[in-house]
């Protein structure tokens, strides 16, 4: 099968070529038609008109199957779309119009494994994880069905991506090829709750502009475990040895986001922990209010709590930035996706 959505151009042209004996062109007008034209059966293609046999093959090979938006919600710009997969399973996807551009977050997985206490996401498990096909499918979805001119990805939806490393990496070259969507690699972002195999594996692929985030929440190794069940006593002090390691293009840093949540991990000794944590980093730190989930003890801190904590880090020369909380009354924000994508079947 011809699955465009999970082939960079280069593997678009090997395929027609072991295929159909054809190259460049033909590989070039599908490609084109697909990605820029924003046509779904490109192999309709005028430029290959007049070769029926040709568009007969094209026809029988063609598979185009990221699932179909099943749900829409918006405010103000915001639009979080729930998309029902071939297999019945669903996924959410959210697209965040900012000042200058915009930005779609998705999801790598059905579900998670993780099982962050704080996370809608990790109450429902893992069903399984996406398909190169179901990722890009998201970012496509965005331009074709909603018209929006995507410039940045971030892999901040469902799922934990170094999960599901091989995928993850194959959807990143997919977006980022020039003659497709074209979206580069250093707008990509991959967010990690702390899988140091994945980011071994990252820092060996050479992909030196891609952003990477990674999942604190918890500036000591007791509380980690109790916010993010899956941390292995003691590995933060690994984690901090493998992030060291990790090569950063010139004038790149390491994302570290923390969710800040009421009488947890907010505190003055939290803070003075974070901060040590930090300094042998090449780090900004994103902190974001907790977003209250469905049936969570948990509890968002307050507005003057929160500038507290992010002042405190700044006198202690730790570079941060406060992420402003859009789309919580959606269940669009950080951490609660998945409210609306029960698991088919």
């Amino acid at each position: 099968m011809l699955r465009l959505l999970e082939l960079t151009y280069e593997n678009l042209l090997a395929a027609v070529s072991d295929r159909y004996g054809k190259g460049s062109f033909l590989a070039q007008t599908l490609y084109r038609e697909f990605y820029k034209d924003l046509k779904p059966d490109a192999w309709r293609a005028e430029a290959i008109r007049n070769s029926q046999g040709l568009r007969d093959r094209l026809r029988q090979d063609w598979c185009f199957e990221p699932g179909r938006v099943k749900d829409e919600i918006h405010e103000d710009g915001l639009i979080k779309f729930v998309t029902e997969l071939v297999d019945g399973h669903r996924v959410e996807s959210v697209i965040l119009p900012l000042r200058t551009h915009q930005t779609v977050c998705i999801s790598s997985q059905v579900g998670c494994r993780m099982g962050c206490r704080f996370c809608e996401t990790g109450k429902l498990g893992l069903a399984r994880s996406l398909s190169v096909e179901e990722m890009v499918g998201q970012v496509y979805q965005a331009r074709h069905e909603f018209g929006r001119s995507i410039r940045n990805v971030v892999f901040m939806g469902m799922g934990e991506p170094f999960d599901n490393f091989e995928n993850v990496i194959q959807a990143v070259r997919v977006m980022s090829d020039q003659r497709g969507l074209d979206i580069a690699q250093r707008r990509i972002t991959l967010s990690t709750a702390g899988r140091i195999d994945g980011i071994r594996k990252l820092a060996a692929l050479n992909m030196p502009s891609l952003n990477l985030t990674v999942s604190l929440n918890a500036p000591n190794d007791q509380l980690r475990q109790r916010l993010m069940p899956l941390h292995d006593k003691g590995s933060l002090a690994l984690l901090q040895k493998t992030l060291m390691a990790y090569p950063l293009k010139k004038g790149k840093v390491l994302n570290v986001a923390y969710v800040l949540i009421s009488h947890v991990n907010d505190q003055g000794e939290h803070v003075q922990q974070l901060a040590e944590w930090l300094k042998p980093l090449r780090a900004r730190v994103n902190l974001i209010p907790y977003n209250s989930i469905k049936d969570s003890l948990f509890q968002p801190p307050r507005q003057g709590d929160t500038d507290l904590f992010r002042e405190k880090l700044i006198e202690l020369g730790v570079n941060v930035q406060k992420r402003i909380p859009r789309g919580r009354e959606l269940m669009a924000a950080c951490g609660q996706l998945g409210a609306h994508a029960p698991y088919g079947g």
